[in-house]
């Protein structure tokens, strides 16, 4: 009788596990799979339109390159128009950021159309900025629409708020997996949130799928050589994830230290117009357009052949220099460019294959800028496969480590201390 009571018990519990949490689940599962689907088309359709803009102004600079010469126009123009229009949303990132760890209101779906054009215009005119930005803002105030659109409680705000993140940063760069972690990596420093995985792979995803499905495609880069792990590798593998942090680190110190500088010009418009006037006469000093825009010629030269002791250094100071000045954009491909030809250089030392040390930089800078090693592992397993995978690990989390807590992000927060002997700050 015992064993029969027990075996009774067992098997109602089991209907009952059917019942209510596999039913749960299921319900759950369906509806985030409804709305990722949307989300996911509808982000991944906005990528690629903005990718295909951006192609065009890119273009059109190189072709007319005197329209360099108005970039401190163009800065007042996006300046304007943000004074005007966009003060509820002129923090960017670091607004969905702030969002998602205390929400409060619905973000502006007028942070989509200022960040797309303010990006172009940037571009057009010669700025150095990126896209990651721009993409990750788009898809962020669509997604938040869905919250008054489906009638989301708060506890799924924050969920549908990643969804966007992730399906911004996924269809931009054609790299679904990192997305996915990115947007459940970036808003609280050594911490996942794992209770939107789902949703956030779903819509990365689909979202990727959607923007290449416009016939948008990405560039591509190729390591042509990776040595077998060893000792000596290793070391040399931390070596220049230590450099990588620390240039993460410089970069992120300059974009703040500059953002204070032109935060004392008290009429914002005017901001711009003072930086584009100094970007113009770098720019006109360098006597090359090398370093403004995307780079993304550098980036795939920095592969094969080594760069100039200098490439790194020029692109870092005008990225933070048309970022923190009000231009539009994003932070991330000036970062690969930065890590990229900093790994290439770095080969006239390091004896690993300036191929190889490209692909690292190009990952570990963003990694120690964004403090998103994870993402960064998957979006290098992605672009360069899994032969570098182990290296690409190394100098992620090493440049994580060397980074400090302060990043690109000043809206972060600090979930656990990248080391115990570290004091959060």
């Amino acid at each position: 009788m015992p064993v029969k009571k027990l075996t009774e018990g067992f098997l109602l519990s089991i209907n009952q596990f059917i019942k209510l949490d596999f039913g749960v689940l299921l319900l759950s599962t369906l509806k985030w799979l409804l709305i990722s689907v949307l989300l996911g088309g509808i982000i991944g359709s906005a990528s690629a339109l903005f990718l295909s803009t951006l192609n065009w102004a890119t273009n059109y600079r190189e072709q007319h390159l005197w329209i360099i010469a108005f970039l401190p126009l163009a800065g007042v123009i996006i300046g304007l128009a943000y004074h005007y229009w966009g003060t509820a949303v002129v923090k960017g990132n670091n607004l969905l950021i702030e969002e998602l760890q205390s929400p409060k209101k619905v973000i502006p779906i007028i942070m989509a159309p200022l960040i797309f054009a303010g990006t172009i215009i940037t571009h057009l005119f010669g700025g150095s900025a990126g896209r990651e930005g721009t993409a990750v803002q788009i898809g962020g105030a669509f997604a938040d629409q869905f919250t008054k659109l489906f009638k989301l409680k708060a506890r799924d705000r924050k969920v549908i708020l990643i969804c966007g993140i992730s399906a911004g940063f996924a269809s931009v760069f054609g790299t679904p997996l990192a997305g996915a972690v990115f947007g459940l990596e970036v808003f609280v420093v050594g911490s996942l949130t794992y209770s939107s995985i789902l949703p956030s792979f779903i819509t990365a995803v689909i979202a990727d799928y959607a923007c290449k499905a416009w016939g948008v495609g990405h560039t591509h880069y190729t390591i042509a050589a990776v040595p077998e792990m060893d000792s000596v590798n290793l070391l040399l593998s931390l070596g220049a994830g230590i450099l990588f942090g620390i240039t993460a680190r410089s970069f992120s110190a300059l974009n703040h230290g500059l953002s204070s500088l032109f935060a004392k010009i008290k009429y914002p418009p005017l901001r711009p117009f003072i930086g584009g006037i100094i970007l113009i006469g770098i720019i006109y000093l360098i006597g090359n357009t090398r370093y403004i825009g995307l780079g993304i010629p550098v980036i795939s030269e920095a592969f094969t052949q080594q760069e100039a002791y200098y490439t790194f250094a020029i692109k870092l100071f005008l990225t933070a220099l048309t970022l923190s000045a009000g231009f539009k954009g994003g932070e991330v491909t000036p970062l690969f460019f930065i890590g990229a030809t900093l790994g290439s250089f770095l080969s006239l030392f390091i004896p690993l294959p300036y191929g190889l040390l490209a692909g690292m930089g190009f990952v570990a800078v963003f990694a120690g800028a964004a403090n998103t090693p994870l993402a960064c592992i998957f979006m290098g397993v992605e672009l360069f496969g899994t032969a570098s995978g182990v290296y690409i690990a190394l100098a992620c989390v090493t440049a994580y480590l060397f980074s400090g807590h302060t990043g690109i992000y000043s809206s972060q927060s600090i979930g656990a201390p990248k080391h115990l002997l570290l004091k959060r700050r």
